[in-house]
């Protein structure tokens, strides 16, 4: 934190999550887990980011897993134009329609976000959907993803990580303004990372993008973002500190042309 505020970011404060219950012996069928405390979550975090896109600011979210988007949304979404780009290791599209499964928004969250979920969480407040899927991008899922193929088809534009590393930066980052537009929501994953290099996560895959490639990436896409979120980081994994090191030079160097918005 102390490099970001070095850089000129200002700290606006923390949106303290509800404590984590386990509450799968007790949750009904149709309902994520810990929903009425990610909802409530969700409706402080869309007010703090509201607040500061309404200054002109551009929020920086520090999560947190990547439920994290559902706040993001109810934020944005009364917003026009707004496109979202969505870099992650996994497409996280699992949803009601495609799995028996749905439990954990933190693996169901771009699904959420373009309306394939259950209403209680992809249309809070009516506000959903939070994204429109055609100006939606998603980047960085390796080749056995299982929802890969549905997000191709529903998505704008779906990219592997294996993919991504064949293009130059450059123009993948045109490639993704072509679709989600010059003004978009970022939200960065850092499983999109390569084991090797980002171990600190809960769903490691091997494939992943190498630190260099994230932050070049990052350095192109960051000057049309209204605002971003980095997840899924998790210092339990990084008692020494190093990889949150790793992180935070990726951030303060491939965020540097990070604006206010007009």
């Amino acid at each position: 934190m102390a490099e970001l505020t070095g850089a000129g970011a200002l700290d606006a404060g923390v949106v303290l999550a509800g404590r984590y219950v386990d509450d799968d012996l007790t949750r009904p069928s149709g309902v994520v887990r810990n929903q009425e405390a990610m909802i409530d979550h969700s409706r402080r975090l869309a007010r703090r980011i509201t607040a500061l896109l309404d200054t002109g600011d551009t929020p920086l979210v520090l999560g947190g897993d990547c439920s994290v988007l559902l706040g993001i949304g109810l934020a944005t979404s009364p917003r026009d134009g707004i496109g979202l780009v969505h870099l992650d290791g996994h497409t996280d599209f699992r949803h009601p329609g495609n799995s028996h499964e749905c439990a954990s928004v933190a693996g169901e969250d771009l699904a959420a976000a373009v309306g394939l979920h259950w209403s209680a969480i992809a249309d809070i407040d009516n506000a959903g959907p939070y994204f429109d899927p055609q100006r939606t991008v998603h980047v960085g899922h390796r080749q056995d993803d299982e929802e890969a193929a549905e997000a191709t088809r529903v998505l704008g534009l779906v990219v592997s990580a294996k993919e991504a590393q064949a293009r130059t930066p450059g123009q993948l980052a045109s490639d993704v303004r072509a679709v989600a537009g010059t003004r978009y929501w970022l939200q960065v994953d850092v499983d999109i990372l390569d084991p090797s290099v980002m171990p600190a996560v809960d769903s490691p895959d091997p494939g992943g993008l190498t630190a260099e490639e994230l932050t070049a990436l990052l350095h192109h896409l960051a000057p049309h973002a209204i605002g971003i979120s980095i997840t899924v980081f998790d210092p339990d994994l990084d008692p020494a500190g190093d990889y949150a090191r790793t992180l935070t030079d990726i951030l303060t160097t491939g965020l540097d042309q990070l604006t206010r918005n007009a």
